[in-house]
């Protein structure tokens, strides 16, 4: 999600935001290409993570302190944290539309229980929040 390309880095590119990034403070980037951390305006610093899911979590949780973690991406990087079991909630965004390609939202990921905690619908999304209960069996 911090870059529109895959592969190497364009070190020019400085995200989709300009300069001052709505975080207003750590963002843990999970990659496979290694890269210096990008300290942006308005406190947000891009923190590039090779070494996998659980270590951009567990980064992301010593930098939160006591606050709470949100973890943001496609269904490749939501699919590895469910399987990690690094999620307390799930929170999905449903829009009336079929690409056709792309990966899969729960692909690969091993039986769960969700427990329905909030359904919001407008116009052209429906929300949906899950308490992540644990492994089914």
């Amino acid at each position: 999600m911090f870059t529109p390309g895959r592969g190497e880095w364009d070190l020019d590119w400085r995200g989709w935001w300009g300069p001052e990034p709505p975080y207003h403070g750590p963002v843990f980037v999970l990659t496979h290409h290694p890269r210096e951390p990008l300290v942006m305006e308005g406190g947000t610093t891009f923190f590039f993570v090779t070494d996998g899911i659980e270590s951009a979590v567990a980064q992301a949780r010593d930098a939160a302190g006591d606050r709470n973690v949100s973890v943001a991406g496609g269904a490749a990087t939501i699919n590895q944290a469910l399987a990690a079991g690094l999620l307390d909630e799930l929170r999905l965004h449903v829009v009336p539309q079929v690409l056709g390609h792309g990966d899969r939202v729960l692909d690969g990921v091993p039986p769960l229980a969700l427990e329905t905690i909030a359904v919001r619908a407008a116009s052209q999304v429906t929300h949906v929040t899950y308490r992540v209960l644990g492994p089914l069996g």
